[in-house]
């Protein structure tokens, strides 16, 4: 598949690269904690995708080939994915990955042009739980020091990430390093996440777990179902934190192409 390539400008200047393939309705695609252009985990899915959509794919600020601006804030990655939208045609689906879904979420709370919102397995705290500031500081201390893969390793094991599956990441390791300061950047975008901002968004979604995940995977993706006004959740057949591309494309396919209600079957 032709992936074509490009630069948008986001709203304080951060160029922000992208990659679009397919034909049909736009829907852009956010990559979880440490995902990007050389740490590729959804171009399967993507690629998918592209037999009924138009595509975008774009590595988030820090990663790749985008740029960035310190310091970070949530506000500016929302940015960043509201000018993919715009240069997708001014509205789009989207299908947010973990903490790719936290933004997505955050943007359609902004106030995104989001037609519709597919979710896979967002992380969430349990409602009144305070967020993991000392987590946060603990990763940029070590990022700050220069002690990137120290920080990878430690974001890693501190979300739940079991030990066979970081030793199956071995060879893909140092690209998953190169960007260990963005893993800050993903904390801090799951500390800034509540219910009162879940409970705010009003884009139809349909949010997704893996019947084989952990229990505070999908407990966490029933909860945010739970908090969304025009929430679903679906469990599919899948292994920890992940479901199959052939088994996941169909159903966020038919979601994002559906004109019905979010509450209706898919």
């Amino acid at each position: 598949m032709q992936w074509q390539e490009g630069v948008v400008r986001s709203a304080d200047g951060t160029e922000i690269a992208y990659a679009r393939a397919g034909a049909g309705p736009a829907v852009v695609v956010v990559d979880p904690a440490g995902g990007y252009s050389g740490f590729d985990n959804l171009g399967g899915l993507a690629a998918l995708l592209a037999a009924d959509f138009t595509v975008w794919r774009f590595d988030r600020r820090g990663r790749g080939r985008s740029g960035d601006s310190p310091p970070y804030a949530v506000a500016r990655e929302v940015e960043d994915l509201a000018a993919v939208i715009g240069a997708a045609g001014g509205s789009a689906g989207l299908f947010g990955f973990s903490s790719g879904g936290l933004l997505a979420l955050h943007a359609a709370a902004a106030g995104a042009a989001i037609e519709r919102l597919a979710l896979m397995e967002p992380p969430v705290r349990p409602e009144g739980e305070p967020p993991e500031t000392a987590f946060t500081a603990e990763l940029a201390a070590l990022v700050g020091a220069g002690r990137r893969a120290e920080a990878a390793e430690r974001f890693l094991a501190g979300i739940g990430v079991p030990p066979d599956v970081i030793e199956q990441m071995a060879p893909v390791r140092p690209a998953f390093d190169a960007v260990a300061h963005t893993l800050v950047y993903d904390c801090e975008l799951s500390d800034a996440t509540t219910f009162d901002l879940l409970r705010s968004v009003p884009t139809p979604a349909l949010v997704l777990d893996s019947e084989g995940s952990s229990d505070d995977l999908t407990g966490g993706t029933a909860a945010i179902a739970a908090a969304l006004p025009n929430g679903t959740r679906r469990s599919l057949p899948g292994g920890w934190h992940g479901v199959a591309d052939a088994e996941l494309a169909p159903v966020v396919a038919a979601f994002l192409a559906s004109d019905q209600a979010a509450g209706s079957p898919v």
